[in-house]
């Protein structure tokens, strides 16, 4: 099995910022690709950004220009860098792991969420 741990999420005002964590743990893994996603109350979760192994990133267009995604690979770790909040940001993000469990298991992974709530 591969746990994924999330940390960073907290209180912050309008136009600040915070700096998401996500780290898999395990055996015998390799990650193809990691992303965040979000979910507010009421609505559907939605993807907020992913990465590739290669570095190829995606955004959602609302947070394009705002919100930068980065991963060490290394470190089987995701980062997401939250600048410019807005109360609309305001919701659960999870991290997503996919790739494959050695030798021939997929891999499809989700964190517990952490909240992210921007005060206006």
């Amino acid at each position: 099995q591969v746990q994924l741990v999330e940390s960073g999420g907290g209180l912050v005002q309008a136009g600040g910022s915070l700096r998401l964590s996500c780290a898999a743990s395990g055996s015998s893994f390799t990650i193809y690709s990691m992303g965040w996603y979000r979910q507010a109350p009421g609505k559907q979760r939605e993807l907020v950004a992913g990465i590739t192994s290669g570095g190829r990133m995606d955004y959602a267009d609302s947070v394009k220009g705002r919100f930068t995604i980065s991963r060490d690979n290394a470190k089987n770790t995701v980062y997401l860098q939250m600048n410019s909040l807005l109360p609309e940001d305001t919701a659960v993000y999870y991290c997503n792991a996919v790739g494959r469990v050695l030798p021939k298991g997929p891999l499809n992974s989700w964190g517990q969420g952490t909240q992210v709530t921007v005060s206006s």
